[in-house]
């Protein structure tokens, strides 16, 4: 495996060192409120729990009306960890809950996470398999007894008997007797992919330099076997609390740094603390780098990009956006609102059918926050012929007649509202449920930001068959996620959260981007387009300035409580 140099940081979030308050659990417990997300895993309905300060498995148990064994079956980190805040737990969906009140969490990305629950199906002759044809698996470092048993298609029972294990825990390189159930032919030992045979050394630090010298032309003409990196951001990690969402950031990117050493490309990852509320990187530090991570907020972005010519990643903040279009060296990540606007409106030109119609509603009287006026101009620009209706939230309750008289029942009334007040974006919601029981056929269009909201039932989504262009949106159904996440567990023993998944896509795809087209590779980004684990990287150029990301990922809620991605 190539060097890999990291930064002190490393040992600060691995070891100990890290202070104890940072993911230190306290057990005064936080009302549980039932969650409004769902999603379908293997056929079960589950809810998506976003963990809150102060709560306890008990008291989630207990809201949803479940075991702490449902939990671990579906979170297997949380049976040695604990509950980390924001952490996203999956819960089957059990008959009568202790409370029917519903609660949406809000998160800078999508409220979807979970590990697969284990396959458990006894095999019909346990008691004989010593008679049985077997297999010998060892064990690699990320591997778990319900990978292995899922893997293999036998019960963790199955695999525990076999090898007289009291107890789950797995040692790396242990040899495991994998027996054959009745149903199943030999077949040859399954092995993990060779770059993750070895352990990773996450507490490894050096402040070498590489031995290797690059020639006049290495990064000009040919890849790059090195990658420097300065990451930006608050991590507070000297201080007696610290920003967990950035350390999740940060320890998605020291996985992705870690993957793409093994693929044989080492990076020296710069890791820059602004926790203090000033930016402590000097134009020294990020003129030796390949391209900069961070920060935050758009005022330090700014800060940043006024200190060197290196190209900066805007990481997390939508509202950045605009110093794309002032910065050449800008490169914004998170995808705008006004691109997945205009995504939903170019989503409905290519539905539309002859018979169907598109419809737009507004508030009558409402505010015209930048948001209303982006969504409406979106339909505007579009050239697409629509029907309109305005109304005030207080004629909600007589509309439904107001809607009859612009709807087809020839066709599908494609519907897109054009606010983003809760309250009356609620309401319409109500009103197109109405119609629908009414017998014509609705499709509704919206932004991402109507999942947040709370007053909606999900269940109205799915009646709706709500289409949704986000900027962020994981499938728990590729095999890169569930890869991802086992290694994720046995790095760090505890579950991702979102921001664990960003950090990992923006550090993956720019040290790749720039080992394969050295200093070059700025200029490559329009013809980089890229699905990763939890966002879709689409950059296109802001005129004179920067690069900003137009990708979007298309979800659609189905029924039966099918959330798809479809794009």
């Amino acid at each position: 495996m190539q060097r890999m140099i990291i930064s002190l940081l490393t040992t600060v979030l691995i070891s100990s060192g890290i202070p104890s308050a940072i993911y230190a659990q306290e057990y005064e417990s936080t009302p549980v409120t039932i969650s409004g997300e769902k999603v379908k895993i293997n056929g079960q309905v589950c809810y998506s729990h976003i963990v809150l300060e102060k709560q306890t498995l008990y008291s989630i148990s207990k809201a949803y009306n479940v075991t702490l064994e449902d939990i671990y079956s579906y979170n297997p980190t949380v049976r040695e960890k604990g509950l980390q805040k924001n952490s996203i737990l999956i819960i089957p969906v059990m008959e009568s809950p202790a409370t029917s009140e519903k609660t949406v969490n809000e998160t800078v990305t999508e409220n979807e996470t979970v590990a697969q629950p284990e396959n458990e199906q006894k095999s019909e002759d346990e008691e004989s398999f010593t008679n049985a044809p077997q297999r010998i698996h060892i064990v690699k470092w990320f591997e778990d007894l319900d990978m292995i048993a899922r893997k293999y298609g036998v019960s963790v029972e199955t695999i525990m008997k076999a090898n007289g294990l009291s107890g789950r825990k797995l040692s790396k390189r242990q040899k495991l007797i994998i027996p054959y159930t009745d149903d199943a032919a030999p077949q040859e030992q399954v092995t993990a992919p060779e770059n993750m045979e070895e352990e990773p050394d996450t507490t490894q630090v050096t402040d070498s330099i590489s031995e290797k010298k690059s020639g006049i032309l290495d990064g000009l003409l040919f890849p790059k076997k090195e990658v420097n990196l300065s990451l930006i951001m608050p991590f507070k990690a000297t201080g007696t609390s610290g920003n967990i969402g950035n350390m999740d950031f940060y320890s998605g990117a020291l996985l992705a740094v870690y993957d793409i050493a093994n693929a044989g490309t080492s990076c020296d990852l710069n890791v820059l603390d602004t926790g203090n509320g000033s930016i402590t990187a000097s134009k020294g530090s990020i003129d030796n780098s390949d391209f900069v991570i961070g920060p935050v907020s758009p005022a330090e972005i700014n800060e940043v990009l006024g200190m060197s010519p290196k190209a900066v990643v805007s990481p997390l903040d939508q509202r950045a956006a605009s110093l794309a279009e002032t910065f050449s060296n800008m490169i914004q990540a998170p995808t705008p609102l006004d691109a997945q606007y205009k995504d939903l409106i170019d989503w409905i030109y290519e539905d539309m059918e002859y018979s169907d119609r598109f419809i737009v509603i507004t508030e009558k009287g409402g505010t015209q926050s930048e948001a209303t006026v982006q969504m409406k101009a979106a339909a505007d620009s579009s050239g697409l012929e629509y029907k309109h209706l305005a109304y005030s939230i207080l004629e909600g309750r007589n509309v439904t007649s107001s809607l009859e008289y612009i709807m087809t029942e020839s066709g599908t009334n494609r519907v897109y509202i054009a606010s983003d007040s809760e309250a009356f974006v609620n309401d319409v919601v109500r009103n197109l449920n109405l119609m629908i029981y009414n017998k014509y056929e609705v499709v509704l269009y919206a932004p991402s930001r109507i999942r947040n909201y709370e007053t909606i039932e999900v269940e109205n989504f799915h009646n709706t068959a709500l289409h949704i262009s986000t900027g962020y949106y994981i499938d728990y159904n590729d095999p890169r996620v569930q890869e991802f996440l086992l290694k994720y567990r046995a790095l760090y023993n505890t579950e991702p959260t979102q921001f664990a998944f960003q950090g990992y896509d923006l550090a993956k795809y720019f040290i790749e981007l720039v080992a394969k087209y050295g200093n070059r590779w700025v200029g490559k980004l329009e013809n980089s387009d890229a699905s990763m684990l939890q966002s879709t990287f689409r950059f296109r150029k802001a005129g004179e300035g920067g690069y900003i990301n137009t990708g979007v990922r298309r979800i659609v809620y189905e029924d039966e409580w099918v959330v798809k991605r479809v794009r």
